[in-house]
């Protein structure tokens, strides 16, 4: 059940756009040229963003106002999807510029995501966290606490130590709701810390949030470094299993971190009938 919300609700993710603020908000504080702006922008959300007549809504929404960082944003979302990624950078930093709260955690997400740009990444995401004083919040995708996905930039560049301490911290911080896959990332990394013991800990937790296909791989490989035949072939095969059942990572756009694949486990099922 909880797999197929995942992909219900990653399909909804792609096919919206990013909420503005109520109109009359601005009307209410005064501000009449951002109201005309988000008036403006208003129209534009009955057009498929790769319509023309989308783009040149949202360009008559920044002759009104130049600042308007959610117009800058809307316009990004194609750039990003058909993958000109420079027309995305410039316009997501006008977003930013004029409006960096709600749109670093964005640009630092998909500095993640789409480029690998792990530096990048933490540098948007602490950024946010310093300008703020309440919960940084998540990726566009709802998948990930914007701080595990800083800890996986840094274990991605080789800070595993300080990538455990900041998952840890989120999952003791108050009122945390646990993500899609945190416990997941965590065990990989006690596995490679060679804190085995810990690593099935975490995977076991993993499996009551989101019982996936990797976790069960990389929980035999736990086991097999604790010499632990039996459930080291027993996990592989439920890795197996629900690999060809489709209960595997998954992204519409790009390859989530610590991702395997079918010939990972199978490889490992040759190895274990040799044992």
């Amino acid at each position: 059940m909880k797999y197929l919300l995942i992909i219900f609700f990653s399909t909804i993710t792609i096919n919206k756009t990013f909420s503005q603020v109520n109109c009359e908000a601005y009307k209410y504080y005064g501000d009449t040229l951002k109201y005309r702006a988000c008036k403006k922008a208003e129209e534009a959300n009955k057009y498929y963003q790769f319509d023309r007549r989308f783009q040149e809504k949202l360009d008559e929404v920044l002759k009104i106002d130049s600042t308007y960082a959610y117009a800058y944003r809307e316009k990004s979302v194609a750039y990003l999807k058909s993958g000109d990624f420079i027309n995305w950078k410039k316009l997501m930093d006008k977003a930013v510029l004029y409006d960096p709260k709600d749109n670093l955690g964005y640009r630092g997400w998909c500095r993640y995501q789409f480029f690998r740009d792990y530096k990048g990444a933490i540098k948007d995401i602490e950024k946010l966290d310093s300008l703020v004083d309440y919960d940084i919040g998540t990726s566009i995708n709802g998948d990930y606490h914007l701080n595990i996905a800083r800890a996986i930039c840094y274990k991605a560049i080789g800070q595993n130590e300080k990538a455990i301490k900041i998952i840890e911290n989120q999952l003791n911080s108050k009122d945390y709701s646990v993500g899609l896959y945190d416990y997941f990332h965590l065990g990989v990394w006690y596995l490679e810390n060679n804190q085995y013991k810990i690593a099935i800990k975490a995977f076991e937790k993993q499996l009551i949030e989101n019982d996936l296909a990797e976790v069960h791989y990389y929980m035999a490989l736990s086991y097999k470094k604790l010499k632990d035949v039996y459930n080291y072939k027993e996990q592989l095969e439920i890795a197996k299993t629900m690999y060809d059942e489709g209960k595997v990572l998954f992204d519409p756009y790009t390859n989530h971190f610590d991702k395997i694949y079918l010939d990972d486990i199978e490889n490992e099922r040759i190895n274990g009938k040799k044992r």
